[in-house]
């Protein structure tokens, strides 16, 4: 049986935009880009309105989580870091959360949220969800990784990105 593409079956969906391979590849990203924004925004705005997660310590206490990882983190110092100010950490980490989500949800300045959905990912991972086993079942990991996309290719479509973009380039021309 011998391979071949297929000349004339595809169609336009999009009056005119292309097949619908096209179309599927170029918003490819954008249910990745919601489920991120709307994700980090609801974990930072849940994280802001508990009002026993941003204490130094007592039950579902920043503070308390912290203690528990600690030495089963990948980076102890990390966490001692935090532990210094633990609501002040919880803070930081709330407010990161919303602003990558807000950045990532409408696209503005899609890269620099992703990497620091990445990166707000990266330290949860070497620090509270490290000890997880298998490694799997750590979901700080994962999510990492599905910023990755967002990092390398942004936000070129539906996004204020693209609005700034588009618009410098006709005051070019």
């Amino acid at each position: 049986m011998t391979h071949g593409t297929r000349t004339d079956a595809y169609t336009s969906h999009s009056g005119g935009g292309g097949d619908w391979r096209e179309n599927a590849t170029r918003y490819a990203l954008l249910p990745l880009r919601i489920f991120l924004g709307v994700t980090f925004i609801y974990a930072g705005l849940d994280k802001l309105t508990d009002s026993a997660f941003m204490k130094d310590a007592g039950a579902g206490s920043v503070g308390d989580m912290m203690r528990t990882v600690r030495d089963s983190s990948a980076i102890p110092s990390l966490v001692d870091l935090a532990l210094e100010n633990p609501a002040g950490f919880g803070y930081a980490i709330a407010l990161g959360e919303l602003a990558v989500g807000i950045g990532t949800l409408l696209g503005l300045l899609t890269r620099l949220a992703a990497l620091g959905g990445a990166l707000i990912s990266l330290s949860l991972w070497l620090t509270v969800s490290w000890a997880s086993d298998p490694y799997y079942y750590g979901n700080d990991l994962p999510y990492m990784f599905c910023w990755v996309p967002l990092v390398l290719a942004g936000a070129p479509l539906w996004s204020l990105d693209a609005l700034i973009r588009n618009r410098r380039r006709s005051r070019v021309y």
